[in-house]
């Protein structure tokens, strides 16, 4: 294993494993919560978790550069770029439902190599470096292997969210085809995916702090991850996450219907 990779990879499950206890001491508490420009909630928790991880990560690895979701870039030198989401699912969070998580993704000259996913309410820790393989806690995780879209069960994040996006009839086509559908937003759609609990999850209105861990999570459970024409950057709100086997099917719906 790359020692480079190694030693970021233990670093980062630390760092998110500590980050999401503080976190979790402030979950279903009387916590104040802030509006920001873009209507989406902030707590003091979000930011002492992303002040947590940067502190630990620049501690041993101060070249490497950041991109938080609270605190904004920081370059680098060194050809790592860490980002981070400190909690994914604030309103969640916020509201005292359990399914939100500290998300730390690492790139490697813009090649996403790393993700950690720490469930503290969940007791749960998804991760994956790549070429290594994808795991809950120490349970090594695969997408299903389900062919047919009638088998299906597709994840989402909120039916406005296509609306906004003007692809209405593509989501209503997708949910006339599969099986079953469960509006699992956020990190935990995508997860549900990687450990083959699900075939599709489609989010629109992503950010890069949304979905660096989530990339190689799912792609080394041997899972698809691209956006909504096929190509695949975390830096688009638009994406979608499957088993692979249904992932051009998929693409051909979300592109014939607007």
């Amino acid at each position: 294993m790359n020692p480079d990779w190694k030693n970021r990879y233990e670093i980062a499950l630390g760092a998110a494993k500590a980050a999401g206890q503080l976190a979790l001491g402030y979950f279903d508490t009387n916590l104040a919560v802030e509006w920001k420009q873009d209507l989406t909630p902030v707590t003091v928790a979000d930011r002492q978790a992303e002040e947590l991880i940067r502190k630990r990560i620049q501690s041993s690895f101060p070249d490497d550069g950041f991109l938080g979701e609270e605190f904004g870039n920081t370059p680098g030198s060194s050809g790592f770029r860490w980002i981070i989401d400190p909690i994914d699912g604030t309103r969640n969070f916020v509201r005292g439902i359990p399914i939100w998580a500290t998300l730390i993704g690492l790139e490697y000259k813009e090649e996403q190599i790393l993700g950690v996913a720490d469930v503290p309410a969940m007791n749960q820790t998804y991760r994956a470096l790549r070429g290594y393989g994808a795991f809950r806690n120490d349970r090594r995780i695969y997408v299903s292997k389900v062919a047919e879209m009638a088998q299906a069960t597709m994840f989402y994040s909120s039916l406005s969210w296509f609306i906004k996006a003007g692809r209405q009839d593509a989501f209503l086509e997708l949910v006339k085809r599969v099986q079953r559908q469960r509006g699992f937003g956020d990190f935990y759609g995508f997860v549900l995916v990687a450990q083959g609990s699900g075939e599709l999850m489609m989010e629109h209105g992503a950010h890069a702090w949304d979905l660096a861990a989530i990339k190689p999570i799912v792609e080394e459970a041997g899972g698809r991850f691209s956006n909504w024409d096929g190509q695949a950057d975390i830096h688009r709100p638009d994406v979608l996450v499957s088993n692979g086997v249904l992932h051009e099917e998929t693409l051909g719906i979300l592109s014939s219907k607007t």
